[in-house]
């Protein structure tokens, strides 16, 4: 059985080999994982699709295929091997061409160095490579690609990147213990108070730990990196009396945790709202494509789940317009223990058209969140904390003490402007504040 290249999300169109967890000749299980895959949006686990065993790799780690090529092949169990399958073996297993030996001579050399320049310029390379190329402004011909026939992958560029350049000044080997940074900040180097190896004056011993990005942290920053470069971010809030929501929390705590093994939050009362609000404000339910707007029929709500020093993900609640308040607080519980749990599919993390991102839990004060591209805006929902307001009576004004919260939004003004974002922020609101919570629970 053939091993595809996943679509990891709707408008990723390859996708590179991150590593195999497997070899030939292993056996697997159904749902075992055998493979990473990661484009630039998303690094996604790939399991077996049967018991069996793992007969062919067809791509290395490394190198970047379209969606739908064949990764590997898995022989199940009971089966014959498939006659696509053998081509595909001799295809994989075919000797390539011995080499014609090249003098090594400078004249050689410097006639072909024209050629290898063409040609690189010329090679065909992912969405990701060329955006990073871009945002570090690398000539590809001085990057060796690693891919099938010389293709410059990801993975090129970072390691490129993370060798240090023959014109930055670094230290001098001598004075570097063995397996230490090769490189150091100035000000390090040149910090008043320390003497040569790291140790402070007082004799005490600098010391540091250097820890390499996960995938999921490079393409996390990749990703927020692109995202402030292409949009211009605008940000707005407003203040939101809690006071309705939090009496249906309090009311119905003991007895929903006690029915589904969690707590009620205010997170699902925040995103059936955004939900309920965006029909009528269809520009903020939409992606930018070239110059133009592109407005989604249904919400597609994406929610941010933090997974430590990993970075983050934000899966997919499809179609989330049409959930009743219980169905989305299941939901949002769901998606968030299967991204934890490493169990989420590709499908979860493709489709988005907002994004909500929470950091109430930590009891931040406001939170101006970056757009997750192609959407036009995104929602911060931070903490709740009991501040004195003022209501209104017709009889005359009053101080009571209510549950306060902020909402911010980061908007695309490519797309939408302050008057039309300020308005629907306010449409959210006043559904919190107004809304009969126990009928909707």
């Amino acid at each position: 059985m053939d091993v595809l290249m996943p679509q990891l999300g709707e408008t990723v169109a390859e996708g590179t080999i991150a590593a195999w967890h497997k070899q030939v000749g292993d056996a697997v299980a159904v749902d075992e994982i055998i493979l990473d895959v990661e484009t630039d949006k998303v690094s996604m686990e790939i399991p077996s699709p049967g018991n069996g065993t793992l007969t062919k790799i067809l791509v290395e780690a490394g190198e970047t295929v379209d969606v739908g090529t064949v990764l590997a092949v898995v022989q199940i169990e009971g089966e014959e091997p498939a006659a696509n399958e053998t081509a595909l073996a001799a295809v994989a297993t075919a000797a390539p061409e011995p080499a014609t030996p090249v003098a090594s001579s400078p004249s050689r050399a410097a006639a072909e160095a024209p050629k290898a320049a063409a040609r690189n310029e010329q090679m065909r390379l992912s969405p990701a490579v060329r955006r990073l190329a871009a945002e570090h402004d690398i000539k590809l011909t001085q990057v060796e690609g690693s891919g099938r026939n010389g293709r410059i992958t990801r993975r090129d560029l970072i390691e490129f990147l993370e060798t240090p350049a023959p014109s930055r000044p670094s230290a001098p080997a001598a004075a570097l213990e063995p397996g230490a940074p090769a490189s150091l900040s100035s000000a390090a180097q040149a910090a008043p108070g320390t003497a040569a190896g790291g140790t402070a004056a007082s004799g005490k011993t600098l010391e540091s730990e250097l820890i390499p990005f996960t995938r999921v942290r490079k393409l996390t920053a990749e990703h927020m990196v692109r995202s402030k470069a292409t949009s211009p971010h605008v940000l707005q809030a407003v203040e939101v009396d809690f006071a309705g929501v939090e009496r249906v929390r309090k009311a119905m705590r003991e007895a929903w945790r006690a029915q589904r093994g969690y707590s009620l939050t205010f997170l699902p009362f925040i995103a059936y709202t955004v939900c309920k609000a965006l029909p009528d404000f269809p520009h903020a339910n939409a992606s930018i494509e070239d110059d133009a707007l592109r407005i989604h029929e249904h919400v597609n709500l994406a929610v941010a789940v933090d997974l430590g020093a990993d970075g983050l993900v934000a899966p997919v609640i499809k179609s989330a317009e049409k959930l009743s308040l219980t169905q989305m607080a299941e939901a949002i519980h769901d998606i968030a223990n299967r991204a934890r749990s490493n169990q989420l599919k590709p499908d979860d993390l493709s489709g988005g058209t907002y994004t909500l991102s929470n950091s109430g839990t930590f009891g931040t004060l406001i939170t101006a969140p970056i757009i997750n591209q192609p959407q036009v805006a995104i929602l911060s929902t931070d903490g709740v904390r009991k501040k004195p307001v003022v209501i209104e009576h017709p009889d005359g004004d009053a101080i009571a003490i209510r549950p306060v919260g902020i909402l911010a939004q980061s908007f695309d003004h490519r797309a939408i402007d302050g008057a039309y974002s300020a308005a629907f922020l306010d449409r959210i609101r006043k559904i919190l504040e107004t809304t009969d919570w126990f009928r909707e629970v």
